[in-house]
């Protein structure tokens, strides 16, 4: 895929400098540009109608997309009837958009995150073009769309991927800067632009982020006067006429009352101060260490992890070259390593997740496709095609293992009898359950037998594809490698989202929610047995105002300190009088723990279905064939 701007006497040169504009450019781009939107079709679009929602935050924060239309309150987010403050609106307000086009589904609540995956390969391409060629930024866009980590976190409603996009915009517009001596007006307001929407997006890290990369740079290369050109007051002037009146607005339709603080407090001070600090109310939450947290890098940027590793060399470490001044590749390499570092270094003194990383992988992403773009224009027997070779072998070597394991289990695992809940053989392990992929502890041997089908497919995928990457490359065609690569990660990445579909029972509660629309008349309550979140999936499906038993906490505590927080907290004594009176309840039990409560009141309930390992009960007799009565 080698073109023009891949010749040694213009690698240099930003592309800016090399007519990038021009129509021949733009013809050059065309094919990088379908082989993008190729591969994130095939890796992405499996996923937007399937599997179900889950139940916490994927399904919770679809909901506050949908009560935004019913509302018609597009300040203050709601969920379940509940002022929620948490988060940022501008993914809700885009959400709620594809719900107007395209109605409440599993696909109107995720083709948002997942044109951002586009936009963001698509600004990764942009960026790698930018610094070192087309074929640079085509590496850097396939580096990024069929590794791991952008796949598993945008299979749930986060904003990260849109934060991600953000941040490679605001950088690409930075990096303009430098190469004019007086930056232009549209360039220094558009980093205003898109950081407030990056401040709209997720918060104050917003803003917090553009600065402190950008400060960081020119501190490093003893150029923060470059921060005059910029054009500070007028920038900051449109960056806070974009970011500032829904905040304004929300504070004044939110003010302090009663037990609550107001909006001020609860979204800057407790959900982004407090929350890094480590002393956020209620703290519902779990952080990694921070070894694990470093380390999982490696499985994220999988299966260019070798590679992403050797393109660090790239960054110019000299001191002097800093203050000098960097030109080109260099200049580009040393500006995303700033990227990723302040990303890192400022999360590891926060409470971190697993998926804080995520807003750091373009930059590495754009350092691997600059390597990659130089392993395929070097000679043969060049030490970068060795290094490529070597790193091709033992990807080689952990294919073979990985098929040996995959397939040892697809061979010796049993398929379980017709109607198995998959909960069944599972082990649980609720203290995991903090961490987003806290679930992935519960699998068992004796549960390999229901993902019979993705591991031959994983493990078929991960041996064809690591051999082709090593054969290809072996033969001296890099670039070839790396298509093979990226195919391997198109049928993994599949195997994966079958397995989600597997697995999502105990991720979700649609089966619940399903069979209680069967039995639901208006006039019924539905009640949980505990937080909302626990089966929020049953709120998204059903549309019905859920009730919490004995649970005033998670996400929706806050909310319900306003005096206009709608009655749905449930006591033991309210229940049993619902429990005992003429309508229908459904009592939804996100654990297996709960039957007791019933047990208790001695009166009869009935089972309207389980799934997951979660159940429905109901206090009247209904019609489904499933409904078969209790016994205590």
């Amino acid at each position: 895929m080698n073109s023009p701007t891949d010749s040694s006497s213009l690698r240099s040169q930003p592309v800016s400098q090399r007519d990038a504009s021009s129509p021949v450019s733009r013809q050059k781009s065309l094919p990088y540009l379908i082989g993008i939107v190729l591969f994130w079709a095939l890796i992405y679009l499996p996923g937007l109608a399937s599997p179900p929602m889950m139940d916490d935050a994927d399904s919770e924060h679809a909901v506050i997309a949908r009560e935004m239309l019913q509302t018609h309150d597009f300040v203050t987010m709601h969920v379940n009837g509940i002022r929620y403050l948490d988060k940022a609106p501008l993914p809700y307000w885009i959400m709620s958009g594809s719900y107007s086009l395209f109605g409440v589904s599993e696909f109107s609540a995720r083709l948002p995150l997942t044109l951002f995956a586009l936009f963001t390969f698509l600004a990764v391409f942009a960026l790698g073009r930018e610094i070192a060629g087309q074929q640079a930024g085509f590496y850097s866009a396939l580096v990024l769309a069929t590794a791991i980590g952008p796949y598993i976190y945008t299979r749930f409603v986060i904003p990260d991927i849109m934060v991600c996009f953000w941040l490679t915009v605001t950088v690409h517009l930075f990096l303009l800067c430098l190469q004019q001596a007086q930056p232009s007006r549209l360039l220094c307001w558009s980093i205003g632009i898109v950081s407030a929407c990056d401040v709209l997006t997720k918060g104050l890290i917003g803003m917090v982020f553009p600065v402190a990369i950008i400060g960081a740079y020119l501190l490093i290369t003893e150029n923060l006067r470059f921060l005059l050109r910029l054009r500070i007051i007028s920038t900051s002037l449109v960056f806070l006429a974009v970011a500032a009146p829904w905040h304004v607005l929300a504070t004044l339709r939110n003010p302090a009352t009663g037990q609550a603080k107001g909006f001020f407090w609860f979204y800057f001070i407790n959900e982004q101060i407090y929350r890094y600090l480590n002393l956020r109310v209620p703290h519902d939450y779990d952080k990694v260490p921070l070894l694990v947290f470093w380390g999982l890098i490696l499985v994220w940027l999988f299966p260019w992890t070798f590679f992403v590793a050797s393109s660090l060399r790239q960054i110019p470490l000299r001191l002097r070259d800093w203050r000098e001044g960097l030109q080109g590749e260099e200049r580009g390499a040393l500006l995303l390593a700033v990227w990723a570092l302040v990303i890192l270094v400022f999360f590891s003194f926060s409470t971190r997740q697993e998926y804080y990383v995520l807003p750091g992988l373009p930059a590495l992403a754009v350092l691997c496709g600059m390597w990659l773009k130089k392993e395929a224009v070097s000679p043969a027997e060049s030490p970068l095609r060795r290094s490529g070779l070597r790193f091709s072998a033992v990807l080689l070597a952990m294919g073979v293992l990985g098929f040996a394991i995959t397939i040892f289990f697809a061979a010796t695992s049993q398929p379980p009898p017709p109607g198995t809940d998959i909960a069944d053989l599972l082990r649980q392990a609720p203290t995991m359950y903090k961490l987003s992929m806290g679930h992935l502890f519960d699998l068992t041997g004796r549960a390999m037998g229901v993902f019979r089908w993705p591991l031959v497919v994983f493990g078929s995928g991960l041996l064809l594809g690591t051999f082709f990457n090593w054969l290809l490359r072996k033969r001296g065609f890099p670039a070839r490698g790396n298509l093979a690569l990226a195919g391997m990660m198109a049928v993994l990445l599949y195997a994966v989202h079958v397995s989600l579909g597997i697995f999502n029972p105990m991720l979700g509660s649609k089966p619940l929610a399903i069979a209680i629309q069967e039995n639901y008349r208006p006039g019924d309550t539905i009640v949980i047995n505990g937080e909302q979140a626990w089966s929020s999936s049953v709120l998204f499906y059903t549309g019905v105002p859920l009730h919490m038993l004995n649970s005033q906490a998670g996400d929706l505590w806050y909310g319900s300190l306003f005096p206009d927080s709608p009655g749905v907290f449930e006591d033991d004594a309210s229940f049993a009088r619902l429990w005992a009176g003429p309508a229908r309840v459904f009592f939804v039990m996100p654990k297996e723990a709960g039957l007791e409560k019933l047990q208790a009141l001695g009166s009869p309930y009935y089972q309207v279905a389980r799934s997951g390992g979660k159940n429905v009960y109901t206090n009247h007799p209904c019609a489904s064939p499933s409904c078969r009565k209790g016994t205590s």
